[in-house]
């Protein structure tokens, strides 16, 4: 549970937790499950079933104190006692949770190093920013998940470098500008300050502006400081005045100011294009964005690569040979089919020669690399490799993975793949995946009959989609590119 445990009475089959702290009410979780766990560290352990425990493990030993004190120095004394993490089915809707004393975390990203070492320092990053100090309203959700995610890339930083962090927030960065042409710039959920007035779908406020127009902001108020650390000096300022209460946009930024008093001498907060309300309240991109020159020997490479795969006339063995990618780090490798579904559909040519070149190479990766091939395969309907897509979606039941695919194949004409395959495995899937599925799948189609769920699935299923109005297409293309942390 997210708590101490304190007693399990093994005749009674009783465990009692105990939960020093007052935490908001959605901080509390329960996890059952036939669990065992290993010690990864002084003041931490793995959850996981059986046949992942070892790979837990092996990912995670000596890793998690690492990070833990890497943000102590940062941020003060971790004040929750333990940290431990379980892993739960590739079924969990979403990556990750920041449970007290309990992260919760979905298995399959245990196959990414890159994606494990960001999920797990986002989580512990909101033992500071989201469990110690909560923002009050769902409205400002970007309090916990903007500075959580300032923290995370101050804590990798120390930990493994600049150009790491700048790697992996260019491919964020990335993400959101693609959300954004998606969603719109005057789109209300692309605020800071969301409203939750008719017309705004909560749930489509899990989204990336509140994480990376977030962080965009949190950013700009440490450049505003000089230097990072003074502002790493506030933010312990600010924890320990607001630890164990919810606070609003103004609270933090009040006492911004009041740390910082030559900077409210200079009107910072009304600075010309720059002001802190406008940061709030207006809709599109942020205001500003990092300077990410120090990630240029990590990302320079996948701009290079992608820029010779892109220009005509395609000079392919130049382009196949002038980088080995099983060398790069996994976020260069999406940063770079990123920037090719960007510019898909692709001529026909190039995509039978990246092929050629690199999927054989990208079915031993990990599955945040694996999607992102999927998905050219299927904007550019490349059919040698749609059996691909088939096996993926077989096997790969989170959400992250499962809705970017149904999206793009519901886009065209393979409307009909998309249900023979759901036809396959709706059983397997979350009820709340399965119900985003069947809308995506009604979209232009006249509602089909609901059977049992429950069923056996037989040689020959019947799909069910529920006679229920669906989401706008906008409503959902809005969260397939959000495979963050919660």
């Amino acid at each position: 549970m997210s708590a101490t445990q304190s007693t399990y009475l093994e005749q009674e089959g009783v465990y009692q937790f105990y939960m020093e702290y007052p935490v908001p009410a959605y901080l509390v979780a329960l996890v059952a499950g036939d669990l065992i766990s290993a010690d990864v560290g002084p003041r931490s352990r793995v959850w996981a079933e059986p046949c992942l425990l070892p790979t837990a493990i092996s990912k995670l030993s000596g890793m998690v104190e690492r990070w833990l004190s890497a943000a102590e120095s940062l941020y003060g004394r971790y004040i929750w006692g333990r940290y431990d993490i379980v892993f739960l089915p590739p079924s969990f809707p979403i990556v990750a949770m920041e449970n007290p004393c309990l992260t919760f975390i979905i298995s399959s990203i245990l196959e990414s190093d890159d994606f494990l070492i960001i999920d797990v320092i986002h989580e512990i990053a909101h033992s500071w920013f989201g469990n110690a100090v909560t923002n009050a309203t769902w409205e400002e959700m970007w309090l916990s998940e903007g500075l959580a995610t300032y923290a995370q890339r101050r804590i990798t930083t120390e930990t493994y470098g600049a150009a790491f962090t700048c790697l992996e927030t260019a491919f964020r960065l990335d993400a959101l500008h693609r959300q954004m042409k998606l969603l719109g710039e005057d789109n209300p959920v692309s605020k800071l300050q969301v409203k939750l007035e008719p017309g705004v779908n909560p749930s489509n406020m899990m989204n990336l502006f509140t994480y990376e127009k977030g962080y965009c902001f949190v950013y700009y108020l440490s450049q505003l400081c000089g230097d990072p650390k003074h502002f790493d000096s506030f933010l312990r300022a600010y924890i320990e005045k607001y630890k164990f209460t919810s606070v609003v946009a103004q609270d933090l930024l009040d006492s911004f100011l009041n740390f910082f008093p030559e900077l409210k001498e200079q009107s910072v907060d009304n600075k010309a294009g720059l002001e802190f309300e406008r940061w709030l309240n207006a809709t599109g991109p942020p205001l500003a964005e990092p300077d990410l020159s120090q990630g240029s020997s990590l990302i320079r490479p996948v701009e290079t690569l992608f820029k010779l795969w892109t220009t005509e006339p395609l000079d392919a063995v130049a382009a196949a040979s002038s980088v080995d990618i099983t060398k790069w780090r996994p976020f260069q490798t999406v940063l770079f089919l990123d920037r090719l579904l960007d510019g898909s559909p692709l001529p026909p040519e190039v995509v039978k020669k990246l092929s050629e070149c690199y999927s054989s190479q990208l079915d031993t990766m990990n599955a945040e690399i694996r999607i992102r091939w999927l998905q050219i395969v299927v904007r550019n309907d490349y059919y040698p490799d749609f059996y691909k897509v088939r096996h993926f979606l077989e096997y790969q039941m989170s959400r992250m993975y499962t809705i970017p695919l149904y999206e793009d194949i519901c886009t065209g004409t393979l409307k009909s793949f998309a249900l023979e395959v759901f036809y396959q495995t709706q059983n397997q899937l979350h009820p709340n995946l399965r119900k985003t599925i069947q809308q995506i799948l009604t979209q232009g189609l006249n509602p089909l009959p609901t059977t049992d769920t429950t069923a056996v699935a037989t040689d020959t299923p019947t799909v069910v989609l529920e006679d229920k109005p669906s989401e706008t297409a906008n409503s959902a293309i809005s969260l397939r590119d959000v495979n963050v942390s919660a």
